[in-house]
């Protein structure tokens, strides 16, 4: 890794990344968008983590703990697009859309 990065770059990036995340989870209606937009700030989160990690020292070594709990962060989110996109494909096939203002009710 370069030694002139610093934290800051890497927060940022992850700052715009998890505000690009919320912002289409928020103002978007389409149930795929905002399944993507979670999935972006579950990136984010995951860019956070591995970055403490590259720069909290410990006996003048990078700590990798972080980066073996991103592992089971990612292996969740594989879980999450599994199910979810069953629920999404499943909503579709009964309502017909995947517009979230239309969907009131989970029966069919």
């Amino acid at each position: 890794m370069d030694p002139s990065l610093t934290l800051n770059p890497l927060l940022l990036v992850s700052g715009l990344l998890f505000a690009i995340g919320l912002t289409g989870v928020l103002a978007r209606r389409n149930l795929l968008i905002i399944f993507m937009c979670l999935e972006l700030m579950l990136a984010a989160g995951n860019l956070t983590l591995v970055a403490f990690s590259r720069f909290h020292l410990v006996d003048g070594a990078p700590a990798y703990d972080a980066h073996v709990f991103v592992f089971f962060v990612i292996t969740v989110a594989a879980a999450e697009v599994a199910v979810g996109l069953a629920i999404i494909i499943a909503l579709f096939r009964s309502k017909k859309t995947t517009d979230v203002t239309e969907v009131t009710t989970m029966k069919y």
